[in-house]
This record gives structure tokens, C-alpha cells and sequence, in this order.
């Protein structure tokens, strides 16, 4: 097959990645495949991490190992690591990533929680019930200035979540970034929410949980990540803050489908107050390194 393989011009560059792109066309210069290399910094720049997608009527015929070769020595180039990868149990990506050299370093289960099966009353239970020393506030879109440098200082809550062996960095977090990334969720037109316990002590942020929906309230919305800083686990937090997400997103969104989230398999605590809240397995995605 004469495969020819274009440097594309992407704009999708955020304030800490940038992203590579690459067009595979035919002798006929249709399109048959893609891929994207997004390059991380602020703590990651040992990182990449690819999404390649072929034609279905063009697998097996060498178009995903031209663009993964074209992929990996851009990231060689850029001095990275090592390459990440996702791939949906069972998909061709399963079969094609092991047999390139990638190895899996985890698994991840997602989930989902109908809004229409949420019981209100029970809700309204863990909402309510008292978690002495701590207090809940939430805000939508980007953090409030009063809030800002505690909720920065809130996000190594993330820096020891179960990665198995993925070799993920730890990403540094200040106010700018948490800035940009509301910014970023706004600029696609989405809405982001967050919700945090408060330590009534200092009124300090003590743990945060987000969730984005679609800018027009339908369809699912998507928990971006729930975290309680090591000192005040052991207080119920997360499942506190994420009870107060589910009520938020039922009242503000009456035509919101559905909230989604995924969480690493070995990371059980969590998907245990996913289960508790109401949330039903949906599939399981495998994430693959490649190690340069």
C-alpha cells in the first residue's frame, strides 16, 4: 500500500502540553488514519501520550506501525521517556499496542451513574450527615480568588493515587495552572464544577471533586478526579464531596443524562464510594507504556 504520512498544524497546544498531529493518506489521498502525540510539562516532560486511530477497512495493512514509528521518534526527539496509550478492553488497540512493545501498567474501570436512578433521600443522607471540623463550599468555573492558593496547595491530594505502574510524574500545581485549566474547559464551551471540604480550623481545603458537564446540560457529565489530602482521610470526605456533586448536577441540570467516571482498578477505596453512590460498571480501558 502507498502510504503517505503529513505533519499536521494543531491547535489543541494548552498552557502545559502541546500536541503533535500526523495524517496517513492513500495513493489517492484519502485519509486512513490519524495520530496525536501530546507533550506534557510542569512535571511531566519525561511524558507523552498517543491516540491512534485507523480506518477500520484499513487495519492490518501497515498504516498504525508507519504513524506509532512516525509517533515514537518525534517523542524520541522530544527526549521523552516514555509513550502512553489507551486502548478499551478486547479492541483491535488491545491486540496492536502489546505487539509493538508497549506493556500494560493499568486498568481502568468505568463507570456510570444514572441521574434518573439516583435515590434522592439517600442522597441527601450522606449529604447531610455531620463531618465535625469540616465544612463544604463549591463554585463553578474557575476557583474564587479567596480560595485560589488553598485549592493549589489542595491538588497533591493526586500526587500518590494508585498508578500501578504507570510512570506518570508528578504533575506540579500552582494557582496559573488551576487558572488555565478552568479556562480550558470553559474555552471548549463545557462547564466545570468543583466541590471541596473545608477544615473548619484554618479553612484550608481539605479535599475537591470536579465534574464537567456539556455546555448545554445534556448527555453525561464526566468526573474529572476526587482527592483528600493525606492528613484528613479517614473522615469520609470523598464520598461527602461527591454525594454533594451528584445533588448539584441533579438540580442545576434536569436534562443531564448521566455522570461518568473512571478509576484505576487497584485504587479500591474509591471505586468503593463510586459503588456506595449508586454508579454501574460500564468497561474497561487498558493503559500501555512504551518505554524509550
Amino acid at each position: 500500500m502507498s502510504l503517505r504520512i503529513t505533519p499536521l498544524t494543531d491547535p489543541a497546544h494548552g498552557a502545559h502540553s502541546r500536541r503533535l498531529a500526523w495524517l496517513a493518506s492513500d495513493a489517492d489521498s484519502i485519509p486512513v488514519g490519524t495520530a496525536f502525540l501530546r507533550l506534557f510539562d510542569g512535571g511531566q516532560e519525561h511524558l507523552a501520550e498517543l491516540t491512534l486511530h485507523v480506518h477500520p477497512v484499513e487495519r492490518r495493512t501497515g498504516v498504525g506501525s508507519r504513524l506509532l514509528d512516525t509517533a515514537v521518534a518525534a517523542a524520541r526527539d522530544n527526549a521523552r521517556r516514555c509513550v502512553m496509550a489507551q486502548a478499551q478492553a478486547g479492541s483491535p488497540g488491545d491486540h496492536f499496542l502489546p505487539a509493538r512493545g508497549f506493556r500494560k501498567v493499568l486498568t481502568l474501570r468505568f463507570a456510570r451513574l444514572p441521574l434518573a436512578d439516583v435515590d434522592a433521600i439517600a442522597l441527601a443522607e450522606v449529604i447531610e450527615r455531620p463531618h465535625p471540623g469540616y465544612r463544604l463550599a463549591s463554585w463553578q468555573g474557575t476557583v474564587p480568588d479567596d480560595l485560589a492558593q488553598t485549592f493549589a496547595a489542595s491538588r497533591r491530594a493526586m500526587d500518590d493515587m494508585p498508578m500501578d505502574d504507570t510512570d506518570h510524574g508528578t504533575v506540579a500545581w500552582d494557582v496559573d495552572r488551576v487558572r488555565a485549566a478552568a479556562k480550558a474547559v470553559e474555552e471548549r464551551g463545557d462547564q466545570l464544577h468543583t466541590v471541596v471540604a473545608i477544615d473548619t480550623c484554618d479553612d484550608s481545603i481539605a479535599g475537591f471533586t470536579e465534574l464537567v458537564v456539556p455546555g448545554n446540560g445534556t448527555g453525561d457529565g464526566q468526573h474529572y478526579g476526587t482527592g483528600v489530602l493525606p492528613e484528613h482521610r479517614g473522615h469520609g470526605l470523598g464520598r461527602w464531596m461527591k454525594a454533594e456533586s451528584i445533588r448539584r448536577a441533579r438540580g442545576r441540570y434536569p436534562d443531564l443524562g448521566g455522570l461518568l467516571t473512571d478509576t484505576a482498578d487497584s485504587n479500591t477505596h474509591m471505586r468503593h464510594i463510586s459503588d456506595s453512590l449508586g454508579y454501574v460498571p460500564t468497561h474497561t480501558t487498558l493503559q500501555y507504556q512504551l518505554d524509550l
